[in-house]
């Protein structure tokens, strides 16, 4: 049987470990103040503990082990503290995208807004939701920090550490931002959906990880260069696997309705393709189309087939294996340990051939 990369070193189980520790704790604290704070406790826990893929802990630990650090359980809680970066990206993401849903559960917002009609609580239950996620989201951004700080390790690394985590989680949010600046603006250049892959994702995934674990190693500067070769476009690979999933994706295994970004108007690479290869009548239907929040089966039917026959799939799938390739080029000529290069070439297949 063959064991997923992330399950390597026992890593899943214990990332798992560290954040259910954490979060039980924050559970304690938030019961002192108020009985009302419970289903802050209960959506985070069901959030961050009912599913992820575990990526960017299992960069930043090969990161880390490539770099000549030993296996420690306090290097782990503190990667750990990556899985509540991406929650809080996920929350807000999903409010802002008017996202129902989440790996086949109600997206945070949606989750409190069904509380607020439960409850039968005065004011909109829409209103209520989306605060509840903003404050929710928030809240991982900050208990990412004290993860990191009450990991164990000693202040020193931690210090080390500390400008690459601040400036991935200031660069996530940068992405998220352009990612909205460019649905409103409805921009279609090959830059801007390269740029927004870029910050969005393919930054805090990848590459921004494996600098994390090269800054508690102390690796040399020539290795987080190496690490930076080999991050960032695998990092933008796995963007793209995501856009092609987020329009081609099997609702069943990714937990999220089909079309999904079709209806929120993004302006991805894949799409980028489609408006400029397009034969003219259906690159009008696919831009008068993109958006709708009501487009339905069939109309997501069609644009899949403009999208295809235009050639967009094709191309996208070509770079994304254009980017694989140079991401693993560079990964051969970096000095990483041989066991830890290893995975992180399996990381890498992972990251950018799965159905999720």
């Amino acid at each position: 049987m063959t064991i997923h990369p992330v399950d390597r070193a026992a890593l899943r189980p214990r990332v798992e470990k560290a954040l259910a520790v954490f979060l039980a704790d924050r559970r304690a604290h938030m019961a002192g103040i108020d009985a009302g704070l419970a289903p802050l406790a209960d959506a985070v826990e069901a959030f961050v503990l009912g599913g992820g893929k575990r990526l960017r802990p299992a960069f930043a630990y090969w990161g880390y082990r490539g770099a000549g650090g030993d296996d420690r359980d306090d290097v782990v809680s503190a990667l750990a503290a990556l899985e509540l970066v991406q929650a809080s990206a996920l929350m807000h993401d999903d409010l802002m995208d008017a996202s129902d849903t989440r790996r086949g559960e109600p997206a945070v917002h949606r989750r409190f807004a069904m509380l607020h009609d439960r409850e039968r609580w005065q004011g909109g239950a829409a209103g209520f939701g989306a605060a509840a996620a903003i404050l929710l989201g928030d809240l991982c951004l900050v208990w990412s920090d004290e993860m990191l700080h009450e990991s164990g390790l000693d202040p020193v690394t931690v210090a080390r550490a500390r400008p690459v985590f601040d400036l991935m989680r200031t660069e996530v949010m940068i992405g998220q931002y352009l990612d909205v600046l460019t649905q409103a603006s409805a921009d279609t250049s090959v830059k801007r959906a390269s740029q927004v892959a870029r910050f969005k994702s393919a930054k805090y995934t990848v590459e921004h990880p494996l600098l994390l674990g090269a800054a508690l190693a102390d690796a040399p500067t020539a290795l987080s260069e190496a690490y930076s070769a080999f991050g960032l476009p695998l990092g933008e690979a796995f963007q793209l696997r995501d856009d092609v999933l987020g329009v081609f994706g099997d609702p069943v295994a990714t937990g999220k309705p089909a079309g999904d970004d079709l209806r929120e108007g993004k302006r991805t690479y894949l799409i980028v393709m489609a408006l400029a290869h397009a034969a003219p009548a259906d690159r009008d239907t696919l831009a008068a189309a993109l958006g709708s929040p009501d487009l339905d089966e069939s109309g997501v039917a069609q644009l899949r087939r403009i999208i295809t026959e235009s050639g967009a799939l094709a191309r996208t799938e070509a770079y994304i294996a254009e980017l694989t390739s140079t991401a693993l080029a560079a990964l051969e000529a970096a000095p990483v340990e041989p066991e830890a290069a290893e995975m992180l070439r399996e990381l890498a297949d992972a990251a950018v051939h799965r159905a999720t």
